[in-house]
């Protein structure tokens, strides 16, 4: 049993900390704990990522502009959807499903 509040590791500032707490073949659940990021880096993935803020708040950056946060959001971002995370508040918690095809 676990707690999705409870991570198993705190990120230094600035940065985020990645748990797989599920994975097969059809698709991969993660826990990110992020801690005050700023302009993370740019994804172009090959899947479908479904994403929940579940604690804090952040913003996201697509090529069409910017879409802000905060606890209880989710969204899908469709394969091939240019993004990164712009910021975030420091004590950040997300659920992301990946989905493959």
């Amino acid at each position: 049993m676990m707690n999705l509040f409870t991570p198993t590791q705190l990120p230094e500032p600035g940065s985020e900390f990645f748990e797989i707490l599920h994975q097969n073949e059809h698709m991969k659940i993660e826990r990110i704990t992020s801690n005050g990021l700023n302009q993370g880096e740019w994804y172009d993935q090959e899947h479908d990522e479904w994403i929940s803020l579940l604690q804090g708040e952040a913003t996201l950056e697509f090529e069409q502009g910017k879409k802000e946060l905060i606890a209880g959001d989710t969204l899908l971002i469709e394969k091939h959807q240019r993004h990164r995370v712009w910021q975030t508040s420091s004590d950040a918690i997300w659920l992301a499903v990946h989905l493959n095809s």
